[in-house]
């Protein structure tokens, strides 16, 4: 994180992907790449805000096979294990950033939403996320 901005926003990729019943299921990797490369687009539009975002699993190889997407300034972190854990360690990092940003993380997972919000995150469901992609322009 560039240490500078005032808000990051952490998406729990595999949790906003499986909200919506596309068939993403098929294509992991590709769903992965959509959804970095709507995120990148959203990105450009908020250059106060740092968008982290945490695959796992087959949705790894979104970033390293032939064909990832030009993800601009999205910054990926590949989950070694559990997402979840994974996740919350990202959001405690951007918590404890000395310029004090505004950490919003990205889940329907109510526990995981739990864990997030003890280290002075905020938390909300995809929709949010996917209606603010939504109104991108194609």
């Amino acid at each position: 994180m560039d240490g500078g901005r005032s808000q990051v926003v952490v998406v729990d990729a595999a949790n906003v992907v499986g909200s919506r019943p596309d068939g993403w299921w098929r294509d992991r990797v590709g769903a992965a790449r959509r959804l970095l490369t709507r995120l990148a687009a959203l990105q450009e539009r908020l250059p106060d805000t740092d968008v982290v975002v945490v695959l796992e699993g087959a949705a790894c190889r979104a970033v390293s096979e032939d064909g990832a997407p030009e993800i601009g300034r999205v910054r990926v972190v590949l989950a070694p294990a559990s997402g979840d854990d994974t996740i919350v360690s990202v959001t405690a990092e951007a918590v404890a950033q000395s310029h004090h940003p505004a950490v919003t993380v990205v889940t329907a997972d109510r526990e995981l939403r739990r864990r997030v919000e003890q280290s002075g995150a905020t938390a909300t469901g995809p929709s949010w996320l996917l209606d603010e992609l939504d109104a991108l322009p194609e």
